[in-house]
């Protein structure tokens, strides 16, 4: 099976491993992965910010990157999520309608598609210690996420799974919501990394590395006792 992958701005910029570490895995499902290196945003920062014309601009080259590949794999359910959700709006009355229906149906965020297209859950990972896991808005809200991240860190050997509080809530990033409210978000990553820290947790895990920076920022900046982990990081773990 071919996939094309998606790999968002600050995955490029921040954290390449974790791109790296999702070929590892989607080759070892059998998987031929290819990267068009033109791919450049998926325009949500722009649309965020109510900057739509722009955002249209490079949506447009998003469209036209993918056009003619079978699917499409990104490391991130906030950038899956918009690309389903916001392009129809983004693109209404366009002449993009017909491209648009056809690119909802090829993208999938990195758990969905090892669950629900390669039905393959067990990679032979292993990571020894307790975790939580974080159900990012755009996971669990935008791309209906839920069951499919755990059932991977399931079979993950070694790993033991704690839930924690309020495990739905946001943690405050929000994109840019953090800068113009960061009071606010500082105290809804307070929030999330205490109920996590109460189940003895050594990991946070989730699909979206945007809700990993986040707390990670202030886990670090607090001193705590606490790691951060996207879900194919972890997969890839023990190889």
């Amino acid at each position: 099976m071919k996939v094309q992958l998606f790999i968002p701005c600050f995955i490029d910029q921040l954290y390449p491993q974790t791109a790296f570490n999702m070929i590892k895995i989607l080759e070892k499902a059998g998987c031929t992965v290819e990267y068009n290196p033109n791919q450049t945003c998926c325009g949500q920062p722009a649309f965020n910010a109510g900057f739509w014309d722009e955002a249209r601009d490079v949506a447009s080259k998003f469209l036209a990157d993918f056009d003619t590949v079978d699917y499409i794999v990104a490391p991130s359910a906030s950038c899956v999520g918009f690309i389903r959700n916001y392009y129809p709006t983004l693109f209404e009355n366009n002449s993009s309608n017909h491209q648009i229906k056809n690119i909802k149906n090829k993208i999938f965020e990195f758990t969905e598609f090892l669950i629900n297209i390669l039905k393959t859950d067990d990679f032979n990972a292993a990571l020894s210690g307790k975790a939580t896991y974080h159900d990012s808005c755009a996971a669990l809200r935008e791309c209906k996420i839920k069951e499919g991240p755990r059932k991977l860190l399931a079979k993950v050997k070694g790993l033991e799974i704690v839930e924690m509080n309020d495990n739905e809530t946001c943690c405050g990033f929000g994109g840019t919501f953090s800068v113009k409210f960061e009071s606010i978000s500082i105290g809804m990553a307070n929030q999330k990394i205490n109920n996590a820290l109460a189940t003895g947790a050594e990991y946070i895990i989730s699909t979206d590395l945007s809700c990993l920076m986040q707390l990670d920022g202030f886990i670090k900046k607090n001193n705590l006792p606490l790691k951060t982990m996207h879900i194919a990081d972890v997969l890839s773990s023990g190889w």
